[in-house]
């Protein structure tokens, strides 16, 4: 079951909160919303760069600072759950990777504190948030890269798997339990950001144009969607390859 909004483009008295949206493709949604009539809660760990999106659309964007790995960050969440006195569309688009050849420790267990640790306590209060407003649309952003593990980047492969893994757990025990609760996976491929680094990039799109795909899958109340569209036969060539093609590549 799901909730039915009203057309694409429609202006509406609903709201998002976007955690990790000082930036990037979650600042480029946030703007998005905004500019289509929406409230927008955004939430990051850089007041400046909350208050600089903000401005320029002060009657609809409210800014929550946290850290999604503090031990307080949840309390953060509630204050802004409280806040904003409803929300329609949860969004969790904070996220770390970088290319670690070397293995270091350091930066694998960074990346499992963002991308498995405080993604798990962030999706979980979210669908018990929506569980008992009694409905609601989960969505968290993964990756093309949850499709294979990688020998550049490891944690940020296997986080990624393990991210697109638990929503569709999530999305499964919500249909059990007959909640009307949309849960939507977005898995992007080369997107224009910081986190795009190293050579081989192919595909890359502009975060506007990607963030736009975004939110019409997000309407369209997709369970999973790439961005940009192409990346979903990029997905399915990773899943075919026999490992004894991919360990070589």
């Amino acid at each position: 079951m799901s909730i039915t909004n009203p057309p694409y483009n429609w202006p509406m008295n609903k709201t998002i909160l976007i955690i990790g949206a000082s930036s990037g493709i979650g600042e480029a949604l946030a703007r998005a919303y905004a500019h289509h009539g929406w409230q927008v809660g955004i939430a990051a760990r850089s007041a400046d760069k909350l208050a600089a999106i903000a401005a320029a659309f002060p009657d609809q964007i409210k800014t929550f600072v946290l850290d999604v790995t503090a031990n307080d960050a949840l309390d953060h969440l509630q204050h802004a759950f409280n806040t904003l006195g409803k929300v329609d569309i949860f969004v969790y688009s904070s996220g770390t990777g970088m290319a670690n050849s070397p293995l270091d420790e350091k930066i694998e267990l960074d990346t499992v504190a963002v991308n498995v640790t405080a993604f798990t306590r962030f999706v979980v209060a979210a669908y018990h948030y929506f569980e008992q407003k009694g409905g609601g649309q989960l969505v968290a952003f993964s990756s093309v890269a949850s499709r294979r593990g990688d020998r550049g980047s490891p944690a940020y492969n296997a986080s990624k798997a393990f991210e697109s893994n638990y929503l569709e757990g999530l999305r499964k025990k919500a249909f059990r339990r007959k909640l009307n609760l949309t849960i939507t996976d977005i898995r992007p491929g080369f997107v224009d950001t910081a986190m795009a680094q190293g050579p081989g990039l192919f595909w890359v799109a502009p975060v506007e144009k990607a963030a736009l795909q975004i939110k019409k899958a997000i309407e369209n109340k997709r369970a999973v969607a790439y961005i940009t569209k192409r990346w979903f036969y990029v997905a399915k060539i990773l899943e075919w390859l026999p490992p004894s093609l991919w360990h070589r590549l």
